[in-house]
């Protein structure tokens, strides 16, 4: 029987956790004979070297869950109840409705609208094992309080709170949650808004996704930055919108007349997307008063402001807004956990109330769960511990890449007032997509700048180099072989004269 079992001991799960999996794994499948126990705890634990209280706490888990029976005296047998008769596999000769005809579906032909040739900046899935990953949205796990999360989630499984939270609320949200956004997140930013105009999101990405779909057609002409964040440009062509790409300079979009025939625009004024420069209070002052004059909206992602390296950052542009032309959208993912997916939005009750009537048809609301845990996460100052700590790192993190990058690549960059990434120039010989692959080659997790362009004939030697998930150690000598890789690169024959 021990056949069955493949323990993993640097796995995430527990051993338990992977003891219970593969014996569940065999009873579904047939495996373990039904006239026959299982081996003793003691014989078991003894053959996969582990505790025997291991054993005996999956046994009794097993059998309260129905899987085994147990026989005094005799130990554990699989309960033959948990054993069904698969559906015999069907003979497709025999079934075919006409002999000869290919009756299988044109998906070509089926599919309304085709987003897989749409860029966007790519990142691998096994880029954990990258010994230099210079990618952003990702989080350093060093970085990540467990402890802190766990109690939350301890609290969030009360008897209490699982009563809040079991049952369906259908369109609204964790109350609890809102609370906190509202009381805590937005006044950091100068914002005040009402409960009811605050949505919960299955992270930024969806409260965009939701603002185009409410406010964009084929009659919409929609701005987004230029450079800037591909999906939201991609997003707007979704929806049959006219998408064009506005400059960015030194203090952020450029406000002049090419804004006058927008319906909307997309920007990030904290940290540009992928320039991090930061939109000058001048430059806000501007939009918005241009944005009134022309009676144009604007979605306002307020990415990465809360990593901020100054005294007195910015304040947010909604916090300017006199006329509610700012919809505001924030995301809680990029400095808890990437991967827990929390965002939000902040508008006008009623443009609120049709986003959570359109929220409704895709999903009735994030898991209560989650935003249950993340209320508590908030309202027992851990998030604001966390942004203290992050704060620390990512500015000690930026240093040492600026460092690094005045050594090997001087002249390379301007230098951010906060955030998680450097965007640098390379020399014009170089394409940095065929430098994205072959620095992958060297171990060099980098994102290329070509696909945060909209428009024709856009430079493509950029790059944008994030320090939030590389270790501080791993920063020099990854800016020292890509620099190396580089300076190759531009020396190849034939590159002197692109």
């Amino acid at each position: 029987m021990t056949t069955l079992f493949h323990l993993d001991r640097d796995h995430s799960s527990t051993l338990q956790q992977q003891i219970r999996e593969q014996l569940v794994n065999a009873i579904l499948g047939g495996y373990l004979p039904l006239d026959e126990p299982l081996p003793s705890s003691r014989g078991l634990a003894k053959s996969l070297n582990v505790a025997r209280n291991t054993i005996m706490f999956v046994y009794d888990e097993l059998a309260a869950d129905g899987y085994l029976i147990s026989k005094e005296r005799s130990g554990y047998f699989v309960n033959p109840n948990f054993l069904g008769n698969p559906p015999a596999a069907e003979d497709p000769e025999e079934n075919s409705l006409s002999e000869g005809v290919d009756d299988r579906v044109d998906w070509a032909r089926k599919l309304k609208i085709r987003v897989g040739s749409q860029t966007n900046p790519s990142l691998a899935h096994t880029w954990q094992s990258y010994p230099y990953p210079f990618v952003y949205g990702q989080l350093d796990s060093k970085l990540f309080p467990i402890e802190s999360w766990r109690k939350c989630w301890r609290d969030a499984a009360s008897v209490q709170a699982i009563r809040d939270w079991t049952s369906d609320r259908y369109d609204s949200d964790d109350p609890m949650l809102i609370e906190q956004i509202q009381k805590r997140i937005l006044p950091s930013r100068g914002i005040q808004a009402d409960p009811d105009e605050i949505l919960i999101t299955v992270g930024s990405q969806q409260a965009l996704y939701l603002l185009a779909q409410l406010l964009l057609d084929r009659n919409s002409r929609f701005g987004v930055e230029d450079p800037g964040y591909a999906s939201a440009g991609n997003i707007g062509a979704v929806f049959g919108a006219e998408v064009v790409g506005l400059p960015v300079d030194k203090d952020g979009l450029v406000v002049d007349k090419r804004l006058d025939n927008c319906d909307a625009i997309y920007i990030t004024p904290s940290y540009q997307c992928p320039t991090t420069v930061t939109m000058s209070l001048k430059r806000r002052l501007a939009l918005l008063e241009k944005a009134g004059k022309h009676d144009f909206l604007i979605f306002e992602d307020d990415y990465e402001a809360e990593i901020n390296y100054d005294a007195n950052p910015t304040p947010a542009l909604k916090s300017l807004d006199k006329q509610d032309r700012v919809l505001y959208i924030g995301s809680l993912s990029k400095t808890l956990a990437p991967g827990l997916r929390m965002g939000f939005l902040v508008g006008p009750k009623a443009l609120i109330q049709e986003a959570r009537n359109l929220r409704q048809l895709m999903v009735r609301h994030p898991p209560l769960n989650n935003q249950r845990a993340v209320a508590l996460f908030l309202a027992q100052g851990y998030h604001d511990a966390l942004l203290r700590k992050l704060a620390r790192n990512f500015r000690e993190r930026s240093e040492i890449m600026a460092a690094a990058l005045d050594r090997y690549l001087p002249g390379s960059y301007r230098t951010p007032s906060g955030g998680s990434s450097y965007w640098c120039q390379v020399p014009e010989s170089i394409d940095t997509a065929e430098l994205k692959v072959r620095a992958a080659e060297k171990g060099l997790l980098i994102i290329s700048g070509d696909s945060y362009h909209f428009c024709d004939q856009q430079p493509r030697n950029y790059i944008k180099l994030g320090f939030s998930a590389i270790a501080a150690d791993a920063i020099e000598p990854g800016i020292r072989t890509l620099a190396a890789l580089i300076q190759l690169m531009a020396e190849e024959p034939g590159r002197r004269q692109q």
